[in-house]
């Protein structure tokens, strides 16, 4: 069983991704744990299942989780000013053609969750360095937004959606919110709930050489760049909610089956969390907008009977779908970065659509592989 996604995932290899790693449940059960390739390619150390990843964007799923745990608690309201708990964000700017001016709207805490907010990804602007000088390296999350703050915005807040550091202001404020570190309450609220003891946020120091070896794809290569997260943790005291996280194959399904089952938000919350939320205006920014919509934090459904997953993926290849219909979660773990395989990794959910109800679709998987991505998978 599982042949056709078996090849897929091994064609991941021949593209030049030094290992794979893949769990698929179904109704709570393991029906597939498939692994190939190397953990460290240099020394030919075979995958064993056990890595421990950067899982960079993955995180952003375990942050919206966390935010939307306090707003079950009723401590905030989706459409309040993110400026009611974080003054620093109550006088803001916005680049424009004539210059940077004062925003004319606010940001509500929403667009945090919608990538709508106006912020870029740019983790080396001259405030965010400023940070890092002026704290001596820590850049504690809840601090570092001050600085963040001073930074225009590349839009007003609300009029497109722009992948950015949305998530790491949202992190703050599960910090204002809760009273706690962030990676001190998604530690107790998440991990130690679902029992995933290899998930952090905040790596000690002492334990960087428990991560998997770390690669990017180069000149037709798997480069070695090393085990920290790239570029992401900007502090030695910053929890990225948007990039931040560590985890393995097995802790991270864990966290994925917590949702569906509802361990972690009630059914209502997590309907709102995969709810399409995006205008037409601002889906003419968003990437996946051909198959999905965009809800609170997560690719969604968006109305037909092909794509009814959510979830999202990682800059280092990682992949994470959710269908609650059906009841299957997938995760794909991977450790390199500017994947030769990230365009087409989407089509994981497909494969295990078609393994489980209809082995007929695989015609028009391959047929979306070669118009959609330019990639012919022999079979």
């Amino acid at each position: 069983m599982f042949e056709n996604l078996k090849k897929f995932c091994d064609s991941f290899l021949t593209l030049g991704v030094p290992g794979i790693d893949l769990a698929v449940f179904k109704d709570g059960e393991c029906i597939l744990r498939y692994m190939n390739g190397y953990s460290d390619l240099e020394n030919k150390v075979k995958m064993s299942g056990k890595e421990r990843y950067n899982i960079y964007s993955c995180s952003k799923i375990i942050t919206c989780t966390a935010a939307l745990q306090l707003l079950e608690k009723g401590l905030y309201s989706l459409e309040d000013k993110l400026s009611d708990y974080m003054s620093e964000f109550e006088e803001m700017t916005v680049k424009t053609e004539d210059g940077v001016k004062k925003c004319e709207k606010p940001i509500l805490i929403k667009h945090l969750f919608e990538m709508t907010a106006g912020f870029s990804y740019d983790c080396n602007s001259p405030e965010m360095k400023k940070a890092f000088e002026e704290t001596d390296g820590r850049c504690p999350t809840r601090e570092t937004m001050k600085y963040l703050a001073k930074d225009p915005l590349d839009f007003e807040p609300g009029d497109r959606w722009n992948y950015s550091l949305c998530h790491d202001v949202l992190a703050a404020l599960v910090e204002v919110l809760s009273g706690e570190k962030f990676e001190d309450y998604v530690k107790k609220n998440i991990f130690d709930a679902l029992g995933m003891n290899d998930t952090t946020f905040m790596l000690p120091e002492s334990e960087i050489g428990t991560i998997v070896p770390q690669y990017a794809f180069k000149d037709g290569k798997a480069t070695d760049i090393g085990k920290p997260i790239f570029n992401y943790k900007v502090g030695s005291e910053y929890a990225s909610g948007g990039a931040g996280g560590i985890s393995t194959v097995d802790d991270y399904i864990k966290f994925l089956e917590g949702l569906r089952t509802y361990k972690l938000l009630k059914k209502e919350t997590l309907e709102l969390m995969m709810t399409d939320r995006l205008t037409e205006h601002q889906k003419r920014t968003y990437w996946t907008s051909r198959t999905h919509g965009y809800g609170l934090g997560v690719r969604c459904p968006k109305g037909d009977d092909i794509y009814i997953d959510f979830g999202w993926g990682g800059a280092a290849g990682a992949f994470a779908a959710v269908d609650i219909k059906n009841g299957i979660s997938i995760y794909f773990g991977s450790h390199i970065l500017a994947s030769p395989a990230q365009g087409i990794r989407s089509m994981l959910y497909r494969f295990v659509r078609a393994e489980l109800f209809d082995k007929s679709d695989f015609d028009n998987i391959y047929k979306t592989l070669e118009e959609l991505y330019d990639y012919k998978l022999t079979y």
